[in-house]
């Protein structure tokens, strides 16, 4: 049985529905003085590699200090406007049993986002998922470019080795930077990745979302192993 589950965050556990752009919006004119007016590619990707790349859209070039200016203007922007995340955004469905199942096992739960750790946080807590999750044995959108390289991290700080490790995203990035380090993937195919774009990547199974509780608990456990091209044709 997995020891540790490592979640992704947007549209795996949450969709902001809009409003994490609205608030990368208003840190980005705070943190570099004009009006963000496109926004490079997001899914997969951390942070730092969102912030500089539309930078580059819009003529700029950014350095650390800059970065670290945008996530401080990102924190109190989400932090501002958490009744409004609360108001538009949701849980989506099967996040909270999910979590709680797998809680109820024993098994560790974290987090690796490409969202900064205090907006990952506040994230979490505005659905109320943030119970089971080890925070400080997670990795963040700040932390490094490469998602690899944050499934790495977030290893070493659990002291867990890969093959006791399961990570559960929805984009290719997120199998791609857990196969680099020989961890399995359940991928949920709940945003903008489809079901063949995940196998197509290499995930072990894929879901269309985490509301068969018991099922996903059967595949953390791994007392079912690789069902198939698609796990919701298969019996629980």
């Amino acid at each position: 049985m997995a020891k540790l589950v490592l979640w992704d965050i947007d549209h795996t556990l949450i969709d902001t529905r809009g409003v994490g752009r609205e608030l990368s919006a208003a840190a980005f004119q705070r943190a570099m003085g004009q009006p963000m007016r496109e926004q490079a590619k997001i899914d997969g990707i951390t942070e730092s590699v969102i912030f500089r790349q539309t930078a580059k859209l819009h003529g700029l070039t950014t350095d650390r200090a800059d970065f670290e200016r945008f996530a401080d203007a990102l924190t109190e922007e989400h932090l501002r406007q958490a009744a409004e995340l609360r108001e538009r955004g949701h849980a989506l469905h099967g996040a909270a049993a999910a979590l709680d199942a797998l809680a109820a096992l024993g098994i560790q739960q974290t987090v690796v986002s490409g969202n900064i750790r205090p907006v990952s946080e506040i994230k979490l807590q505005v659905f109320g998922l943030d119970q089971h999750i080890l925070w400080d044995l997670g990795a963040y959108g700040e932390e490094s470019d490469v998602r690899a390289s944050l499934v790495h991290s977030s290893l070493q700080r659990a002291n867990t080795s890969a093959v006791d490790a399961v990570l559960i995203g929805d984009t290719p990035a997120d199998v791609e930077g857990a196969h680099a380090n020989g961890v399995r993937v359940i991928a949920v195919a709940s945003g903008h990745s489809s079901e063949a774009a995940l196998r197509n990547a290499g995930a072990e199974v894929v879901l269309s979302d985490l509301q068969d509780t018991e099922f996903l608990v059967k595949l953390v456990r791994g007392s079912i192993s690789r069902p198939g091209p698609s796990a919701r044709d298969m019996p629980c």
